[in-house]
């Protein structure tokens, strides 16, 4: 029993947390804009500053929605990943869907013209999002077929990393050629960003999330089999091929589209599994995705909070500071605690 109360106790602070954060996000920038009057734009008061209710409505509130799937998804992804393969360090770009997106990209941005992508990809202002869909898709496609053949996790895994230092080794040909204007183009998409996207794209991203939500909840009972080991998960009745199929779907779906829209996001699907089984103390998956999508959420939030420079006209790389903050306090909870709960 004190442990249900200490869980809803926990929950209770990440829900406090994500709402206080949230309005944080929408309040701070170069322009502060007060509580009230974020409250007055949402609810259609027109006697708010023009101003004011084009940045609440057209850019902080989906750049603060956008943080919140963005750390939410990548977080349970991340644990699926790293309850899949049994390894600590697995994360949601394990299996090189990150990397497809960012060899899209590549294509698009630094060998666009060369190879007439650019004039085929470029609908109204979508052809990095394009690209990098097309990407992830690409890569998703064959660590299926991959997936299909292969029943040993670890190898497909092993696959997944060589995927990645593939798909790098193009991009790296691709910059090695491209002149500077379109490497640094390609540079800043590989900074991550949330503020760049609007309520049509938000509106395609929030559809794939709910997928990739969906079908994490729906193989639950699954990863709780798949953590006593592979042979004791078939004797429950559980099919390995076919939870590391959904699994596969849901974490690319997550890792494919958010990477798409926002950028590769690092560190937070790595670490916000860890920190949360820290906290919780658990390993049941009833507990740990709703806490995960919690607890991604906060940092994300708070991470972007901090890349804004609240009163200063400039934004710092988001990826910089999901690493610099999260980083310490993973090491700290480690040295702590001494072991990984997993």
């Amino acid at each position: 029993m004190k442990t249900r109360s200490g869980h809803s106790t926990k929950f209770t602070l990440l829900g406090v947390g994500v709402l206080l954060l949230l309005l944080l996000n929408i309040a701070l920038g170069s322009v502060y804009i007060p509580l009230s009057a974020i409250f007055k734009v949402i609810a259609g008061d027109d006697s708010i500053r023009e101003a004011w209710t084009y940045i609440i409505l057209d850019y902080r509130i989906p750049k603060a929605l956008a943080a919140v799937m963005t750390g939410s998804g990548l977080a349970v992804a991340g644990l699926m990943m790293q309850t899949l393969f049994k390894n600590p360090l697995a994360g949601p770009f394990v299996l090189g869907i990150s990397s497809g997106a960012s060899l899209g990209v590549a294509f698009f941005i630094l060998g666009g013209s060369a190879l007439g992508l650019t004039a085929i990809l470029q609908v109204h202002g979508w052809g990095t999002i394009i690209a990098a869909s097309l990407g992830s898709f690409a890569v998703l496609s064959v660590v299926i077929a991959v997936a299909s053949r292969v029943r040993d996790a670890m190898a497909l895994l092993i696959i997944g990393l060589m995927f990645g230092s593939l798909t790098s080794a193009v991009v790296s040909i691709l910059a090695y050629f491209s002149p500077a204007e379109e490497l640094q183009r390609y540079m800043f998409w590989s900074f991550g960003s949330l503020g760049d996207i609007s309520w049509a794209a938000l509106g395609i991203l929030s559809l794939c999330y709910c997928i990739g939500i969906g079908l994490a909840f729906s193989i639950t009972k699954n990863l709780n089999s798949l953590l006593l080991g592979d042979y004791y998960a078939q004797t429950l009745g559980v099919s390995l091929q076919r939870s590391r199929f959904v699994i596969l779907i849901s974490t690319s779906i997550l890792a494919g589209s958010l990477t798409a829209f926002v950028g590769p996001i690092a560190f937070v699907g790595l670490a916000v599994p860890h920190l949360i089984r820290q906290w919780f103390t658990a390993s049941n998956h009833w507990t740990l995705i709703p806490a995960c999508i919690l607890g991604g959420a906060v940092l994300m939030l708070l991470c972007d909070i901090l890349a804004q420079l609240p009163g200063l006209p400039i934004t710092l790389p988001i990826n910089a500071i999901t690493s610099l903050i999260g980083a310490p306090i993973v090491i700290w909870l480690l040295i702590r605690k001494k072991k990984l709960l997993f």
